[in-house]
């Protein structure tokens, strides 16, 4: 939405529709490349699909097992940890799907980290590996900004996924974005848009949170991160802590992913 008003404000004579347990109906399937001829020596031919292609990226579950959702994010002051455990609450709070917390290596040394007061990370939550997100029927990708786009941690493992970009291993999973930013200007909105393009190279479905989580989305009356394309939180200058508003946003994600990936597993 520009600062001067306009644009997205809806007309004041309807009230938004707001759908809280079903989402749109996901339009068709995704491409299935087959992982095998993936094609990876810079000509223009073509990722083959198999003949038994089903049209989705992931294969079909099991009986009885849940869909996962990552929620794979990078936080220093805990700003963003605090979203993530949010959205893995909504995640969870839908049948047969499971919200699974992963962050992503730090890059800063333990030195550094110091001398910039960063609490220390909870070990109870593993680093992932690029090649883990295979396994992942959706992905929430959480990061503060810098500059009004992604942390340079969380840059440098989406640099890591090269062998999966070449085999399109990614093709067809949703996947979205959560944010911290701090203030106001700080780029709630850009921080999640010029992620996309890591969405595009791999051929990933990105699943903004829209206007979905209602008559909040539109309250002026207090400060609120979060935006159509996710959630997000104001950190100030790191000291502020989530309000209730922007925690219920996330966890209204978690819950709208968490959905929209079972739609997709059941086309």
């Amino acid at each position: 939405m520009g600062k001067g008003g306009g644009g997205c404000v809806p007309s004041k004579k309807r009230v938004p529709e707001v759908d809280g347990d079903a989402p749109p109906e996901a339009s068709g399937g995704s491409m299935e490349a087959d992982q095998e001829n993936a094609h990876t020596d810079g000509t223009d031919a073509p990722i083959q699909k198999t003949a038994s292609s089903s049209g989705t990226a992931s294969s079909s579950v099991p009986v009885g097992a849940k869909l996962k959702i990552f929620i794979v994010f990078y936080s220093m002051y805990g700003h963003v940890e605090g979203l993530a455990r949010r959205l893995k609450k909504g995640v969870d709070g839908v049948e047969g799907v499971e919200g699974v917390l992963y962050r992503v290596p730090e890059t800063l040394p333990i030195e550094v980290l110091n001398q910039m007061k960063a609490p220390p990370k909870d070990d109870s939550i593993p680093e992932i590996t690029p090649w883990e997100l295979q396994e992942a029927d959706g992905v929430l990708f959480g990061f503060p900004t810098r500059y009004g786009s992604m942390a340079a941690q969380m840059k440098a493992f989406f640099d890591s996924t090269g062998p999966l970009w070449k085999a399109q291993r990614l093709a067809g999973k949703p996947a979205g974005f959560f944010v911290s930013t701090g203030t106001q200007g700080g780029g709630q909105e850009t921080t999640a848009w010029t992620a996309i393009t890591q969405l595009a190279h791999h051929g990933m479905m990105f699943v903004p949170v829209g206007y979905t989580f209602g008559p909040g989305m539109f309250k002026m009356d207090s400060i609120r991160g979060g935006s159509p394309y996710g959630a997000g939180v104001f950190a100030g200058d790191g000291t502020r802590e989530p309000s209730e508003t922007e925690m219920a946003l996330a966890e209204h994600q978690g819950k709208y992913m968490a959905l929209i990936a079972k739609r997709l597993a059941q086309s």
